[in-house]
């Protein structure tokens, strides 16, 4: 179900969604439906990375390390968030290791969506491939592992958190649409931060 996070702050000239969580929870299913239904542009950053690169994500790790598809990775977050337009941006699973990618979602976003989900339930869905380099060996373990060092993050940039276990696309988007006209139509003093 949904739990509240951080509240939204006052004041924002945009009124992006921004959704989080790890790989294969569903950023880029829910975010295009998201973003048909509210008629908006939809950003997946990892889509930005491989179109301004011209390299896979695999490609990328092998010959420049994970720490240059991380600056690419905040580059395209950067980019999305400062679009006067507001989109629905699909983040990177990664994104919120870095403290400044935090601080950049907490000011230009209007609603952050944690899409939550076990790392059982990832490892049905993800495989191994050219595109999950973190999951070349030991998927399971290795996203047991990244779940227990990103939800704390995960959680710090959250205004509403869902389980996507046993739920659709469509009810999720429209739990997610809900919260964002909520989030948009609420007094300034309720989106201040506590």
């Amino acid at each position: 179900m949904a739990a509240s996070g951080r509240a939204s702050s006052p004041g924002r000239a945009s009124a992006h969604v921004v959704l989080v969580g790890m790989m294969g929870v569903g950023k880029s299913t829910v975010g295009r439906a998201l973003a048909r239904r509210l008629g908006r542009p939809f950003v997946d950053s990892d889509e930005q990375v491989q179109a301004r690169t011209g390299q896979t994500v695999a490609q990328l790790f092998a010959e420049h390390g994970e720490a240059y598809f991380r600056r690419e990775e905040a580059r395209a977050l950067r980019e999305a968030l400062s679009s006067a337009q507001p989109s629905v941006i699909a983040a990177a699973g990664g994104t919120v290791l870095d403290p400044n990618n935090r601080a950049q979602i907490a000011e230009h976003a209007a609603l952050v969506v944690w899409l939550r989900a076990e790392p059982e339930i990832l490892a049905g869905r993800v495989r191994q491939g050219d595109h999950r380099p973190l999951l070349a060996e030991d998927p399971l373990g290795t996203l047991r592992r990244l779940d227990r060092d990103r939800r704390p993050l995960y959680a710090e940039v959250a205004s509403l958190t869902l389980d996507v276990a046993n739920r659709s696309v469509p009810a999720l988007v429209r739990e997610i649409a809900a919260a964002l006209t909520a989030a948009l139509t609420a007094p300034l003093t309720e989106r201040r931060p506590s």
